[in-house]
């Protein structure tokens, strides 16, 4: 076993299972927030109800994702020793800022929104959760501009091998951290869309199904109450349509934002990251087309088995370059380049260990790219598409009794998640094999690269990796479990496991404080 392939694993693992977390925290947080201040504005009770019921699950996400995300930079220390020594003196900035600033802010004026319902003045309250949101999206924008030195490397001076941080405000507005955070916030707002979405569909169809809401002779909805079921009043219908309709909204701008920052994105990488992009495109040679389907053998890093069975000549000029002349390099011309320029093998060094002397793998796992590329905007669109149908089809205030189509719905939520975690393994796979990734631009600056065989821990062995990558991921296996199985709690709840004074109830003498249930201190 390779201790190098084991800490990639390992981190590879870790980091997917956190950003499941990142994306719903900062677009459902901004989302909560409209809705508190749709209610501070006009004192509708509808807006208070749908502020607690997601803020409650707002909560639950943000609490885990706080726990998985911990162990990313414990990672850096203990596997990747050699990476955060070349890094450090770069990384130390950003990541001080989103800790003892972002983070801190949003963590403690998140605490003063729980605790402060009832005992903050309602705008001074109102103030303390869209401060923790836009601490996360700071929080969001340093991290990211971390990454992204770690593909465009800026602001820096290459000293005994090792780079130097020289310009804080190079690294902070790299155009290719202001790109990435674009495209991660509008695809978080996709997220928190397609989960409004989708959840607010099944409260529709459950009270379709036990008869609450029916429809007239022309399809309308006929909104009922359920005196013997908590919280199934008329108010009850128009928090889930309004929390449909709003997230149906929200999941469309933010895959139109997604399209745009994404056209950025990619027009930065074609210059930053060739091989990147034409992995991405399985273009193995220089030309102008776009691939549509290309298939090749699973763990290729060449062309010698790819073929392209559909193109569209031009297009990948236009996505490149603006035009649809311009021939964009393809793998077998850029290959050659790379080789000749950072090396065709691994330097015999101490660094390297026993990849010392191996050929360098300048491309990428083609299928990975290629098709992380594809599923990234797939899903997206299939996200954004669904949300256009939900709209038509609650036009007349409720939503089919079909439970097949209600099935479709809750499993889209899965539809924008999918494609952020696609993004990002097509994102970090691609760079490979680099962990800092070179600028072949001329701006850029000579000898910032490190190969991600140099970046692993010396010492650490390939038994302690793999007990710490099952450790971990057994560990997060439960956290996943513990947070779906809140999730479910609270959605099959409703309003009412939000808001529990909606629900009468007796008064038990076990229970004086009403505090049985676990996320009580939330409201």
């Amino acid at each position: 076993m390779d201790p190098l392939d084991i800490a990639r694993w390992q981190f590879g693992i870790t980091t997917v299972y956190h950003f499941l977390m990142v994306p719903l925290t900062l677009g459902l947080g901004a989302t909560v927030a409209i809705m508190h201040t749709a209610w501070v504005r006009t004192d509708n009770p509808q807006y208070l109800r749908m502020t607690k019921f997601w803020g409650k699950l707002y909560l639950i996400n943000f609490i885990v994702g706080v726990a998985t995300g911990i162990v990313q930079e414990f990672q850096f220390g203990m596997a990747w020793s050699e990476y955060s020594r070349f890094v450090g003196d770069v990384f130390g900035a950003p990541l001080a800022m989103e800790g003892l600033l972002a983070f801190f802010v949003e963590s403690t004026f998140l605490g003063l929104w729980i605790f402060g319902w009832g005992r903050l003045p309602k705008k001074l309250h109102l103030a303390t959760l869209w401060a923790a949101v836009i601490g996360s999206w700071l929080s969001a924008y340093f991290i990211i501009a971390a990454n992204s030195w770690m593909q465009h490397p800026v602001g820096v001076e290459l000293i005994d091998g090792r780079p130097v941080l020289v310009d804080i405000w190079a690294v902070l507005g790299n155009n290719t951290a202001v790109a990435a955070y674009t495209h991660t916030l509008a695809g978080s707002l996709a997220v928190a869309g397609g989960f409004l979405l989708g959840i607010s569909w099944y409260q529709l169809w459950q009270r379709r199904k036990d008869g609450i809401d029916t429809v007239d002779a022309t399809g309308r909805v006929v909104v009922g109450e359920a005196a013997e079921i908590p919280g199934r009043d008329r108010a009850d219908h128009k928090v889930w349509l309004t929390s449909l309709r709003l997230g149906a909204l929200v999941a469309i701008i933010g895959f139109g934002a997604v399209a745009i920052s994404g056209d950025v994105q990619a027009k930065l990488m074609y210059e930053q990251q060739p091989m990147k992009m034409a992995a991405a495109e399985g273009a193995c040679h220089t030309g102008t087309s776009f691939s549509i389907l290309t298939l090749g053998d699973v763990g290729a890093t060449d062309c010698s088995s790819v073929t392209t069975l559909i193109e569209v000549p031009g297009l990948l000029s236009f996505l490149a370059n603006g035009d649809f002349i311009t021939d964009m390099p393809g793998i077998n011309d850029l290959l050659p380049h790379y080789q000749e320029t950072y090396g065709a093998t691994l330097v015999g060094d101490g660094l390297y260990g026993e990849h010392a002397g191996s050929e360098i793998q300048y491309v990428p796992l083609l299928w990975v790219t290629y098709w992380g590329f594809r599923m990234m905007i797939g899903f997206g669109a299939i996200a954004a598409f669904a949300a256009a149908v939900a709209l038509w089809l609650t036009r007349k205030g409720t939503v089919p009794r079909s439970p097949w189509i209600m099935r479709l719905a809750v499993l889209g939520i899965l539809a924008p998640f999918a494609a952020n975690s696609a993004g990002w393994i097509f994102t970090e796979l691609g760079r490979q094999p680099f962990v800092v990734a070179p600028n072949p631009d001329p701006s850029g600056i000579d000898g910032v690269f490190m190969f991600t065989a140099a970046a692993v821990s010396p010492g650490v062995t390939a038994g302690e990796l793999l007990f710490s990558t099952i450790s971990l991921t057994l560990v997060y296996g439960v956290l996943l479990a513990v947070e779906l199985w809140l999730l479910v709690k609270y959605v099959r709840g409703g309003v009412v496991s939000a808001m529990p004074e909606l629900a009468p109830h007796d008064d038990d003498p076990d229970d004086p404080d009403k505090r049985s249930d676990v996320l009580s201190f939330a409201y």
